[in-house]
């Protein structure tokens, strides 16, 4: 008796997703989410040259990695792969594809990417902008669905061929949360502060004149008060013309010479500026000296800074390895290949190098005093 076949039982909609309640819908329909604002963090990358070398460095400091199959042929191709694949218009190999992925992500806290398969092969990697993209829920209250298109936004057809990450979303959240959130209050400061100290120093670093002329009280410099002021303000223009070189200035009668805002110094913003910039190295997570900023730290400190940096990299790669893992598998299935990719990331920093040696330096010279204590103590 042939066995009846099972039929699939009907997905159950995820409980605790936020519903709203319609008539004959088991479920509510699909929530779309409000997206974040990508121009404003842009504009702070742009205004604030610190917050944009943050963010270069540590994605370069996140990259760095390598792949492998298990047999020759597979390996061959997965490594031509990774430096040729064509990526957007004029990018090539994976590591221009993640680089900009990584630096979306950081930036505005959500990353969308795309595998451009044609022909029944991987012909490219696409880094779609954020701004030309919408997500929403699922009906399932769980999965994400992407929309796309000019006009009317649509989900795509082919779902599967998406990369999609999150940075730190917070519940019933699709969309990420920026690196940068929290800094746009505290580089409107530091622009403000940078703005009134150019401001100052066109005031007062480009010295302005006051040249006084008080007539006497007898009655002919009384008389000629107006041509005498006339022609001192002639001679001391002709003076400060740019070109002129040193010039003597000479003058009749009581002249006084008096540099416009001298008693007001320019305020020292060395204090708030570096209080604005603690803010922010904050939110990266960068030792200062990174960024080049000479700040007195101890060389504990400096090691401390180190770990704690190696640790936030470490998270940003466990959010590229599923995108760069269903790359190299697409890759790999579409050519032919059943191997599983080996990915294996490059130490962060050239310290860690140096402390890896130094512990087995060390355990080598445990090893080899144990063994002699051995020895002795057998003898």
């Amino acid at each position: 008796m042939p066995l009846r076949k099972k039929k699939p039982e009907p997905a159950v909609p995820v409980q605790t997703a936020p519903r709203q309640s319609f008539q004959n819908i088991p479920f509510s329909l699909p929530q779309r989410l409000a997206p974040p604002c990508p121009a404003l963090y842009d504009a702070l990358r742009e205004s604030v040259p610190v917050i944009d070398a943050a963010i270069g460095k540590l994605v370069r400091l996140t990259l760095g990695f390598s792949a492998h199959c298990e047999s020759a042929e597979a390996d061959r191709a997965l490594r031509a792969f990774l430096t040729d694949v064509p990526v957007g218009g004029c990018g090539c190999g994976v590591h221009a594809f993640l680089s900009a992925y990584l630096d979306g992500l950081l930036t505005h806290g959500t990353a969308v990417g795309e595998i451009v398969v044609r022909d029944g092969r991987v012909c490219g990697l696409y880094n779609a902008p954020l701004s030309n993209i919408e997500l929403r829920y699922a009906a399932d209250g769980f999965s994400a669905e992407v929309l796309a298109g000019s006009g009317v936004r649509t989900p795509v057809p082919y779902p599967e061929l998406l990369l999609l990450s999150a940075l730190r979303p917070a519940p019933n959240a699709l969309y990420g949360t920026s690196l940068l959130q929290g800094l746009p209050f505290v580089s409107g400061i530091l622009l403000k502060i940078f703005a009134a100290t150019g401001e100052n120093w066109d005031r007062l670093g480009n010295v302005r004149f006051a040249v006084t002329y008080k007539p006497q009280n007898d009655a002919i410099d009384r008389a000629y008060a107006k041509e005498r002021a006339m022609q001192v303000a002639k001679a001391w223009s002709e003076a400060m013309q740019p070109g002129s070189g040193a010039r003597d200035f000479v003058s009749v009668g009581d002249v006084s010479v008096r540099v416009i805002g001298a008693d007001c110094p320019i305020p020292d913003s060395e204090t708030p500026v570096r209080q604005m910039l603690e803010q922010i190295l904050a939110k990266t997570g960068l030792p200062p000296f990174l960024l080049g900023l000479s700040w007195s730290s101890t060389e504990r400190m400096s090691a401390q800074q180190a770990d704690l940096l190696t640790s936030e990299l470490e998270a940003y790669r466990a959010l590229l390895m599923p995108v760069l893992r269903k790359i190299l598998r697409t890759f790999l299935r579409l050519s032919g290949f059943t191997d599983e990719p080996q990915i294996e990331w490059n130490d962060v920093t050239l310290q860690d190098e140096v402390e890896l040696a130094r512990a087995r330096l060390y355990d080598a010279q445990a090893k080899q005093l144990l063994r002699k204590v051995e020895k002795e103590a057998d003898a």
